[in-house]
């Protein structure tokens, strides 16, 4: 037994890159997926290889009411929730003095209200049992601050604080922080600024893998109830950030 049997976990972001790597290491492990992206295709693609334990939903996570209807059909599919990994995030990266302010409300809607979304949906459903596991997917950007990276930085910050407040509101929730280092994942592809974007490039020649990431993930799902891995930063071996 791995200590993933059965165990009902829900997953945003899923249809690529540490969302569908997490997927399929927890699938492996024994778990009961729920899965939720914005690309139903991909998500369909995914559950149908992987079987009757994964089951996907279209989700909108900025969108409250969409994030609850996600949690109660996956309760529904599979009688209860154990877990939330919120790991959808973007990074449209740019200078500040490029001002552009839609990329900068994109990223608080997605990685912040996001999250929060996320913890609504399923709070109330864990405080009831007494028991429950939010995992939020930030970045090493929560523990330090790049050029191009202010807002995007801000938005980590904040999942970082969120992420420390339950943990303190709630003696019988566990809570986790996973902080990836640079990671070859599809985020960042709608960087609009080139030179950015080929700055971006250039730090992923120095890059994990999300299967990586998924890992940490498993990591600390599979502890038992007394336990709560609060934080874990993984990065390169060879990572100069």
């Amino acid at each position: 037994m791995s200590g993933m049997e059965n165990k009902v976990v829900l997953i945003t972001g899923a249809s690529s890159g540490i969302g569908e790597a997490a997927v399929r290491e927890l699938a492996g492990a024994g778990a009961r997926l729920f899965i939720g992206a914005r690309r139903g295709e991909r998500l369909k693609a995914l559950a149908e290889e992987l079987g009757d334990n994964v089951a996907w939903r279209e989700l909108d996570v900025t969108d409250a009411a969409d994030f609850d209807a996600f949690a109660a059909a996956a309760e529904a599919r599979f009688g209860r929730v154990d877990v939330l990994v919120n790991n959808a995030g973007v990074m449209p990266l740019s200078p500040l003095a490029a001002l552009k302010r839609d990329e900068w409300k994109r990223m608080i809607d997605v990685n912040i209200h996001g999250v929060l979304n996320g913890i609504a949906a399923v709070l109330p459903g864990f405080l009831a049992r007494k028991s429950g596991h939010v995992v939020n997917v930030a970045s090493v950007g929560a523990h330090l601050v790049l050029p191009t990276a202010a807002v995007y930085c801000g938005t980590k910050y904040a999942v970082w604080a969120i992420t420390e407040g339950l943990r303190q509101e709630h003696d019988e929730i566990r809570s986790t922080i996973i902080s990836p280092g640079v990671t070859a994942t599809e985020l960042g592809d709608d960087i609009s600024d080139p030179q950015v974007a080929t700055a971006l490039k250039e730090w992923r020649q120095k890059a994990l893998t999300p299967d990586a990431i998924a890992r940490a993930i498993r990591y600390a799902l599979e502890q038992p109830e007394g336990v709560d891995i609060n934080e874990v930063i993984v990065r390169p071996t060879a990572a100069n950030m």
